[in-house]
């Protein structure tokens, strides 16, 4: 399971006491944290003027806890899409898509995660508005490319509204070219929406915030707590820098739920007033009850120790004969196969999936997978606060005896690769 030292499938954090205890906490006070006037609500506005803060946003940013990164994102792009319909003389909340004005479209890398082609579906613009643009050798966006996508999709009668980054690509841990993207969405009078699911917690480390540069500019970000931010699952987070535009994208009233000058639900309901949901659980408890305790110094420790640990686990395949580095490691992220002389490209990819099943079924550990330039990956995302070198030091001899065993290509070669304790050793936040 993700409590393991070993557990590096998908992007899953682990969790820590403090955070289960939080949980229990809030389950026993059982609030609806729609926005009524209690303390867990004020709880949530601070931990979102927190969060704002630690991300280089304004501390006015609105903002709202939610379930994940898929909510998280598709909530920005609802506020994006009402922001750009509006802009196209629509009223998308009135009329819907259907108002006569132009089709809207939005941006984001091939590496996009696909919340963005099930958002598209849902909010009613269709995959086709969702305009893929290629990425260079090393998984970024191509801004140029899209700087053309966006006038042509403009000269063919589109509605451009948005242009998404990536902090972190699910498969490589690629981030785009923030700045870059951020300039060009001023230029081209569009949204600027950063997809930071993982990757927005590198702002936190000073070493690692040039990589991230940029995000502090976005329109809206969406982010985990439950990844990086080592909270028990749900716990995500969307910031959106105009709290008015995204009122205005959600905002509903009824006689039922009217605020009132005074008693319980003086103030109304801010929260169901930033997205779907009025009936909402304490998630910001347990967010607040870790800074409070930990800091966000101890969150920024916890991602420069991943990271490094991520590069010497590069380091090693790259020293190793039969093992082969699939792509580069600029986060957290490690994609890499088995290689044998004598094995063609469909033999590589099914010796590899099979050494990842049995890496996973003899509870060696778990990494998950997927596909680079057609070529099978065996992809480690280390969000993991427990795992120490002699853990990514093991996945390395597993991986090559069961290469072997599944190849039935004899005796495994001597790795070249430095010892287990050559790299520094971080050590749990």
């Amino acid at each position: 399971g993700n409590l393991h030292p070993r557990f590096w499938g998908w992007v899953m954090g682990n969790g820590t006491p403090l955070g289960m205890m939080a949980d229990m906490l809030a389950a026993g006070i059982n609030p609806n944290v729609g926005g009524f006037n209690q303390a867990p609500a004020l709880v949530e506005h601070e931990v979102i003027r927190w969060l704002a803060t630690l991300l280089g946003m304004p501390e006015t940013t609105g903002g709202v806890m939610v379930t994940g990164g898929t909510y998280a994102n598709t909530l920005a792009l609802a506020v994006a899409r009402y922001a750009g319909a509006k802009a196209a003389g629509m009223d998308v909340r009135e009329d819907g898509l259907l108002g006569g004005g132009p089709r809207l479209v939005f941006y984001g890398s091939t590496e996009t995660h696909n919340w963005a082609r099930k958002a598209a579906e849902l909010l009613g613009l269709g995959n086709r508005a969702f305009r893929r643009v290629p990425v260079d050798a090393e998984y970024r966006i191509d801004v140029a490319a899209l700087d053309q996508m966006i006038t042509e999709d403009r000269d063919a009668g589109m509605h451009p509204f948005c242009i998404m980054g990536t902090a972190g690509t699910v498969n490589t841990g690629a981030t785009d070219n923030l700045t870059a993207l951020a300039d060009l969405a001023v230029r081209a009078r569009l949204w600027f929406h950063v997809d930071g699911a993982f990757g927005a917690f590198a702002y936190l480390s000073p070493e690692l915030r040039p990589s991230v540069a940029g995000l502090e500019r976005a329109d809206s970000i969406a982010f985990d707590l439950h990844k990086w931010g080592s909270l028990p699952y749900d716990c995500a987070c969307v910031l959106v820098r105009d709290p008015d535009l995204q009122r205005a994208a959600f905002a509903a009233s009824a006689s039922y739920i009217a605020p009132a000058a005074r008693g319980v639900i003086a103030g109304g309901l801010p929260f169901s007033e930033r997205g779907l949901d009025l009936s909402r659980n304490f998630k910001a408890l347990k967010v607040w009850m870790s800074l409070m305790a930990h800091g966000a110094a101890a969150l920024a420790s916890q991602v420069d120790q991943n990271v490094r640990q991520a590069r010497y686990l590069a380091e090693r395949i790259e020293h190793h004969p039969e093992l082969e580095l699939l792509a580069p490691v600029p986060l957290n992220i490690v994609c890499f196969r088995f290689v044998a002389p004598g094995l063609d490209e469909a033999r590589l990819n099914a010796v590899n999936e099979e050494v990842l099943i049995r890496l996973q079924e003899q509870g060696i550990g778990v990494p998950s997978s997927t596909v680079l330039g057609g070529r099978f990956a065996i992809r480690v995302a280390n969000v993991n606060h427990r795992s120490r070198l002699a853990d990514f030091a093991a996945l390395v001899e597993s991986v090559v005896r069961l290469g072997h065993e599944v190849a039935g290509t004899g005796r495994p070669a001597t790795s070249s690769a430095p010892a287990p304790g050559a790299a520094p050793r971080g050590h749990c936040p």
